[in-house]
């Protein structure tokens, strides 16, 4: 029987859940905040999580850092309101299996959990399955492509940048894919979900006695992976202690375990990819420079759903056929107003986002084509507040001058970014920032 760990504050609601899911066969355990939830974490081993995101002491995602460090717990569903949906969104990484919206549908809830009971428990050292994907044909998808073809036979360090769920890692597993160390492993880490204090026994691996709780030696990330791969996502998470060890490993190929003595030699080719501005995080003091440098030997912009044009029509009819096969469904297509709202709506949550309410529909439509009806409602709300907004956007107009003016200088300069910053009048950090926050290249 599979055994559940529901964190839910509101009681009435967690009795309501607790009573549904020990009727259809599950075992669960409620807590109403994190304190409780952690205590029966450490006393009991669960197969799935079922998490509020808003709780008294702080939010689920706080959970997540105690669940990565246990080599047997299962994945997370995340339950969030409409006001917490673009955070939750934003924050989900590989720590979440699903994010679910509230109020509940029973048979989107029972759908999720099935699937979520067939995955491996969770393991960072593990390398996670290959994931079906479509790539488009939009130019800046062609565009991407051609990036990842041409930057996959090198052993260059790439750095992925774009928004969460837009497929920064598929892009990795591509460039692994397609190089000369596709027989070897990779193994993907999502910093995100890392504790600070166990950052570096993950990554390094530490000996027995290194620390309390190292009853055994572990072998970390770097030397499982001997030969293929390293993927780092969400980089800039790593705490300073740990970025200066990873700048060794760059510089020298060597690693350290926690606690030992011995160096290891080790033979990887490094990805990271990150959502966040790391210029911001350098000119803060929180991220290296020069590890920057070093993992930035090719940069990938992933662009985001809003911007890929005609492809999400692609991307709307593959993950139909996806849902499909995975509920035994048989719908066709979504309909003319359902794909309006697609096209309107700006999907903060991008690819990942997409794939949820597509399947969202697919189990719920009564037709082979799935409309509005069976949106989710906030998707409706977003659209209307939308539409409610002044059709003159001033700081995109301003943006876009400042894009043109800083390519013009650019170009003028033959790329010497000093000089172009002399004449910008601003600090060659800031015009970093600039460039990277305009995807200029």
């Amino acid at each position: 029987m599979l055994k559940i760990l529901l964190v839910e504050d509101d009681l009435t609601f967690a009795k309501i859940l607790e009573g549904f899911l020990k009727r259809n066969g599950y075992e669960v355990d409620a807590k109403t905040n994190i304190k409780s939830a952690l205590q029966a974490i450490e006393n009991n081993n669960y197969d799935l999580f079922l998490l509020d995101y808003r709780l008294p002491d702080g939010t689920g995602l706080d959970l997540l850092s105690t669940l990565s460090v246990k080599q047997s717990a299962g994945p997370v569903i995340m339950m969030t309101s409409f006001n917490d949906v673009r955070t939750a969104v934003k924050a989900m990484r590989s720590g979440v299996f699903e994010y679910i919206t509230k109020p509940v549908n029973p048979e989107e809830l029972l759908m999720i959990i099935n699937e979520a009971s067939k995955r491996d428990p969770v393991d960072v050292a593990a390398p996670p399955k290959k994931k079906a994907f479509i790539e488009g044909n939009s130019k800046i998808a062609q565009r991407l492509s051609e990036h990842i073809r041409i930057v996959a036979p090198t052993d260059m360090s790439v750095l992925i940048v774009g928004e969460s769920g837009t497929g920064k890692e598929h892009v990795a597993r591509s460039i692994h894919e397609f190089s000369t160390r596709n027989k070897k492993p990779f193994v993907a880490v999502d910093c995100g979900t890392l504790s600070k204090e166990l950052a570096g026994s993950e990554l390094f691996g530490h000996v027995k006695g290194a620390f309390t709780g190292a009853a055994l030696d572990k072998t970390g990330v770097f030397e499982l992976a001997s030969g293929g791969t390293v993927f780092l996502d969400e980089i800039g998470n790593l705490g300073y202690d740990v970025q200066i060890k990873l700048l060794r490993m760059l510089q020298e190929r060597v690693i350290q375990p926690v606690g030992g003595t011995k160096q290891v030699n080790v033979d990887i080719r490094l990805i990271t990819a990150t959502n966040d501005n790391l210029l911001n995080s350098i000119a803060n003091g929180g991220f290296r420079e020069d590890i920057y440098h070093r993992i930035n030997e090719f940069k990938i912009q992933v662009p985001p759903l809003r911007s890929r044009g005609d492809d999400l029509r692609l991307f709307v009819t593959y993950f139909i056929e996806q849902a499909n096969a995975e509920l035994g469904r048989s719908v066709k297509a979504v309909s003319a107003e359902a794909m309006r709202v697609f096209e309107d709506y700006d999907w903060p949550g991008n690819l990942r986002e997409l794939r949820n309410v597509i399947k969202r529909m697919v189990l719920l439509s009564k037709s082979d084509i799935a409309g509005t009806d069976v949106l989710p409602e906030e998707m409706i709300d977003t659209i209307d507040q939308q539409s409610r907004k002044p059709t003159v956007d001033l700081k995109a107009i301003q943006e876009v001058g400042e894009k043109e003016t800083i390519a013009k200088v650019l170009l003028q300069t033959r790329y010497n970014k000093t000089k172009a910053a002399k004449l910008l009048n601003i600090d060659r950090k800031t015009l970093y920032y600039k460039m990277e926050q305009y995807g200029i290249e």
